[in-house]
């Protein structure tokens, strides 16, 4: 059962509604490479949590402890945009990404608030194993979505494996990098029997 006052819900409902921005919020770095629309980041963030809880199932970690992670760790773009890796060169992000979170997150009940702010600075950090197998779950992610714009004719997005390739600290990452560094992003349907006619 659950106990909240019609102030609770309302701020509740806000938040929901201010997370639906990250279905419009486009993953920028994409657009240097001229892929003119590239995946939101509610797209991105979505992968990145099944794939985080394939890996943390791999690594021996708590599964759905890294896909909140995931789904957590981008919430503050929202707010904030995503910035690639080149507007990181002048701006320091990171440091408003946990003030913007922050502010989204001031309204809500306690326990959720509290421990989003947890999930996020443990992630932010590498703090914990399950920290770590989460970032790695946002790079691997990254790199599926480079295979397939490569796939798709944008053979520069394949840069992003040279780049992310030692960044992975984890064995499971690294077994699946390596996989579908050598993989036809199409193949999940090639062979799939066929239906009537």
């Amino acid at each position: 059962m659950c106990y909240m006052t019609s102030g609770e819900t309302s701020e509740l409902v806000r938040f929901m509604f201010e997370l639906g921005q990250l279905k419009r919020v486009k993953r920028s770095g994409w657009w240097l490479i001229g892929i003119k629309d590239p995946e939101s980041v509610a797209e991105h963030s979505f992968r990145a949590g099944l794939v985080g809880y394939i890996l943390a199932k791999m690594e021996g970690v708590d599964a759905d402890k890294v896909m909140k992670m995931c789904l957590i760790q981008d919430l503050c773009e929202a707010r904030l945009n995503d910035l690639h890796k080149l507007g990181h060169r002048y701006i320091d992000f990171r440091g408003y990404e946990r003030q913007a979170l922050k502010e989204q997150l001031e309204r809500l009940p306690d326990s959720i608030r509290d421990e989003f702010l947890v999930l996020f600075d443990e992630y932010a950090t590498d703090s914990s194993r399950e920290g770590i197998v989460a970032r790695d779950a946002d790079l691997l992610e990254c790199a599926l979505q480079a295979r397939e714009y490569a796939d798709s004719g944008y053979i520069e997005a394949l840069g992003w494996h040279t780049a992310v390739e030692p960044l992975f600290k984890t064995s499971g990452a690294n077994l699946l990098f390596k996989e579908l560094r050598s993989s036809d992003s199409n193949s999940w349907w090639k062979g799939l029997k066929k239906t009537g006619r």
